[in-house]
């Protein structure tokens, strides 16, 4: 069996979104399957000096045109949130906490909480926003805000996040290929062509 496509993503990341819409059917193209890796880039940007990209001088301007522009070529519905960003502990934790039910199961999880905050404009870093979200799709709205309050979960999520920047994970998405790390939405063709190819 192939190697799953591992894929980092963090909930306040546009381009996260973007190639959440459009990972699980490139992976199923060449064989694969897909491991959904929620992250806190906040986290991240601490180790790398980053910042989050409304905030950077003259590249913020920059990423919302091109934020806007790459949703319409690709045909993804997306509108700037208007809290943005956000802290994506609540929608993160959910994700992870439905590991057992497979990689299927978190993505329908992973897109519509997406939905809710980049196209809906509701604001996922609330534990009841997330959880209504959550029920949408046919969770228990109750053990939804047990599990984003469960210190199991908080754990998992600061496990998962600190083992990402081990692996050189400083951004979103950032897709993992047999070993072979791809960071951008703009790189969705290279993945596609290194899976159709074996490398280069």
């Amino acid at each position: 069996m192939a190697n799953p496509i591992r894929f980092h993503y963090d909930f306040a990341s546009p381009y996260g979104y973007m190639a959440a819409t459009k990972i699980s059917a490139l992976a199923a193209k060449h064989g694969r399957s897909v491991e959904w890796k929620p992250i806190l880039l906040g986290v991240v940007f601490k180790v790398t000096g980053g910042v989050p990209l409304p905030s950077a001088p003259l590249k913020g301007d920059y990423s919302r045109r091109d934020m806007e522009r790459s949703a319409r070529l690709f045909n993804v519905p997306f509108k700037l949130p208007t809290k943005f960003p956000i802290a994506a502990q609540s929608p993160s934790r959910i994700i992870y906490s439905l590991e057992s039910e497979g990689p299927a199961r978190q993505e329908e999880v992973t897109l519509a909480l997406y939905r809710a905050y980049m196209v809906d404009d509701r604001d996922i870093s609330s534990p009841e926003i997330a959880a209504d979200v959550a029920t949408s799709v046919g969770m228990d709205r109750q053990k939804v805000l047990d599990l984003i309050a469960d210190p199991a979960m908080k754990e998992k999520l600061k496990v998962e996040t600190e083992a990402a920047i081990q692996r050189g994970v400083f951004g979103s998405p950032y897709i993992v290929v047999d070993g072979e790390p791809f960071w951008g939405f703009d790189r969705l063709e290279q993945v596609d062509r290194w899976l159709q190819s074996g490398g280069w």
